[in-house]
């Protein structure tokens, strides 16, 4: 939050928690790739997606839309910002065409915005899985051991992560998470993603 709230005047104001997701994402996604598949209904077959276009679920007067961006891995943190920002704008204005919202190879909803500290996300057939961001808050955390241990105050995210089993299992969706987890607490690292 600290690299967010440092970096958000660079950014024009729209480094958002959900801008960060996406780059975290598309680098999670390209270390676990069955998670930017899908599975044709027909053959059973996985198709693995070597491009990655980033479902952003938005809330708007007319219900839950899901805008794509498209080709997030080829785009600079500044530029997903300005995206998704752009994105979320047009669909809340009644601006989005169809073909904004098709092509999707993964999905990121933030609920957090909402107040929303749980939840479970459905995943967008004919994806693989969706990434749900809940209300980061500052929780009391213990560091230490047993014997010596210390409880200080940390930002804490809600995440939850559903997926297809018939693609990936509990083990693999750990290891996604994982790697998401340590981009998202280190924003540097993301950076270099």
């Amino acid at each position: 939050e600290g690299f967010r709230r440092e970096n958000k005047a660079e950014a024009d104001g729209t480094l958002t928690l959900t801008a960060l997701a996406v780059k975290a994402a598309v680098a999670a996604l390209k270390a676990h790739p069955r998670f930017n598949a899908s599975l044709n209904g027909e053959s059973r077959k996985i198709i693995l997606k070597k491009y990655f276009h980033i479902g952003v679920a938005i809330d708007t007067d007319r219900g839950l839309l899901v805008p794509v961006v498209r080709n997030a891995d080829c785009k600079s943190m500044l530029d997903l910002a300005g995206e998704v920002k752009q994105l979320a704008e047009r669909s809340r204005q009644g601006d989005l065409e169809p073909k904004d919202m098709s092509g999707g190879t993964f999905t990121i909803t933030n609920v957090g915005p909402l107040g929303g500290t749980g939840f479970t996300p459905i995943i967008n057939y004919p994806q693989v899985a969706i990434l749900g961001l809940g209300r980061a808050r500052l929780q009391p955390v213990i560091r230490g051991e047993i014997d010596n241990f210390e409880v200080v105050a940390r930002l804490m995210l809600p995440l939850c992560l559903a997926f297809d089993h018939r693609i990936v299992d509990g083990a693999d969706a750990a290891r996604f998470m994982g790697d998401v987890i340590r981009l998202l607490e280190n924003p540097q690292k993301l950076m270099l993603s």
